[in-house]
């Protein structure tokens, strides 16, 4: 079983959710463009990950086989409804600014994935744990595109001016293609490249080569 410091911290470099398994990409486009939100969004897909996790595996040996996914949605989507019951209580501007986002954690892969993948074979507090670190992963590489983003799409962070821009007497020229959810890509595919040629273990086989060159020989 792995120690709770690589459970916590394998998700972030080691087996990061979106760098390497290319999961839960959807909500990296739509919530990037602010920062504020994307941390909203960070905590709350942590959350219902470490605490759906938690559940699944308190009840583990009591789930049959035949319906373990139904139970583990049902488990997810009510996390999912106490989160966004609770962003519209206190924080309803940035709930309206999530829109579908929030319910869409339901169906999010990183938290469907480990569910099935690690609570339904684990103790509860190494699932709890799992969640946690596979959150902190999501959340690192949201949170980098986030400030790339808001920073030079539209020169703030949080709120605050960083780059005075033009219209407002500074000098710098916002690049509001940073605001768009396309850039997310790019910026996320830098993010991919630049882990990989850091950690090489993380390059996948090529599928297939190209032959070596051969000459052609005549019919006989």
């Amino acid at each position: 079983m792995e120690t709770v410091r690589e459970t916590l911290t394998s998700p972030i470099f080691k087996n990061n959710p979106i760098a390497l398994q290319i999961l839960g990409v959807c909500s990296a486009l739509a919530v990037t463009s602010s920062l504020q939100v994307t941390l909203v969004m960070c905590v709350a897909l942590t959350s219902v990950t470490a605490f759906s996790n938690l559940g699944v595996s308190l009840i583990r040996k009591h789930i049959p086989g035949s319906i373990r996914i139904i139970v583990q949605m049902i488990i997810i989507a009510s996390l999912v409804i106490v989160v966004d019951q609770l962003l519209k209580a206190y924080a309803y501007g940035i709930s309206k600014q999530l829109s579908v986002f929030v319910g869409l954690i339901i169906t999010n892969c990183i938290v469907m994935g480990r569910a099935e993948a690690f609570a339904m074979k684990n103790p509860p507090l190494p699932s709890f744990l799992d969640g946690i670190g596979n959150g902190l992963g999501y959340s690192v590489v949201l949170i980098s595109v986030a400030v790339v983003r808001e920073l030079f799409g539209a020169g703030k962070l949080m709120g605050f001016d960083i780059l005075p821009v033009v219209t407002e007497g500074g000098w710098y020229i916002p690049n509001g293609l940073l605001l768009l959810p396309p850039s997310a890509f790019f910026l996320i595919g830098g993010f991919i490249w630049i882990l990989r040629s850091v950690k090489t273990d993380q390059v996948e086989k090529p599928d297939f080569k190209l032959s070596k060159h051969t000459v052609a020989r005549e019919g006989v």
